[in-house]
């Protein structure tokens, strides 16, 4: 009978890669919100000890990419998701959010197709991005 007991109480602590999922999952709807194109989320749990997920998008300009950076932002504070470091908001061409498991990438559109993270980390497999993210437009992506 305790091992059932353990069993549950395991259950309800949230692993780490599902902590991590879920965080991925946040950034990826804060990055859809604000209108954010072409978004993916990459696992690179098996692949790499860089990060657990990249969340990649792009944007059609700086002000966009840093609107999108905000928005990201706010999401880590309200959950409490230490930003680690960020790099190139004043730019606006490449922001990269380090949540320390989860890394945001927001691109300019032009610099996404250069620096082809997808095709870097082809190995990783993409994660599902629920399709109610996009809204009442979802039933265009099917």
């Amino acid at each position: 009978m305790m091992t059932n007991e353990k069993a549950v109480i395991s259950s309800e602590i949230p692993k780490a890669e599902d902590r991590s999922h879920s965080k991925a999952l946040q950034c990826a709807q804060a990055v859809i919100n604000k209108k954010a194109e072409n978004a993916k989320i990459l696992n690179l749990s098996g692949v790499s000890g860089v990060a657990d997920y990249f969340v990649i998008c792009s944007a059609l300009s700086d002000r966009q990419v840093q609107a999108i950076a905000d928005s990201v932002s706010e999401v880590a504070e309200t959950h409490g998701y230490p930003l680690l470091s960020s790099e190139g908001y004043s730019e606006g061409r490449w922001v990269v959010l380090d949540l320390g498991d989860v890394i945001v990438h927001i691109f300019l559109d032009a610099l996404r197709d250069y620096y082809d993270l997808e095709r870097l980390w082809a190995e990783a497999p993409t994660v599902p991005i629920p399709s109610e993210f996009y809204g009442p437009a979802s039933t265009r992506l099917n």
